[in-house]
């Protein structure tokens, strides 16, 4: 039996006024959850970023590599990074991290896919209980 732990966090914010991609960006991070109100210097976001462009090439990279690109700790870049795959967002290859998907758009269908899931898992195991109980 393999168990599968993903924490999916989906918060509802009102979209980006002007187009602007870094806005975009945050406003999409931010809607999945993954980037913390603690984080001041945006090192989670840029972490992403990295890793959104390391998909692009779809050339996976070292926590080493995303530290030394954005001159964080290599601690950083794990606590991120554990998050992120914590999340669903991020993979492993190796000692090598890359997102998921290679797009945004991909990224966004795959947690989607996930949310709906969990939901089937949660209306089973409530129909169980019910039953169990009698309701």
């Amino acid at each position: 039996m393999v168990i599968i732990h993903q924490r999916i966090t989906i918060i509802r914010k009102s979209k980006p006024v002007e187009q602007n991609v870094n806005e975009e960006l945050l406003w999409l991070g931010d809607a999945l959850g993954l980037f913390s109100m603690r984080d001041k210097d945006k090192s989670c976001f840029r972490v992403f970023i990295e890793l959104l462009k390391s998909a692009k090439l779809k050339h996976p990279l070292s926590s080493d590599e995303i530290a030394l690109k954005l001159d964080l700790t290599r601690g950083t870049v794990i606590h991120h990074i554990n998050r992120l795959i914590d999340s669903g967002i991020v993979v492993h290859e190796g000692k090598k991290y890359l997102l998921r998907v290679s797009t945004l758009s991909a990224l966004v269908r795959e947690v989607q896919k996930d949310l709906a899931r969990t939901f089937d898992d949660l209306a089973e195991i409530a129909e169980e209980i019910d039953q169990r109980l009698g309701l």
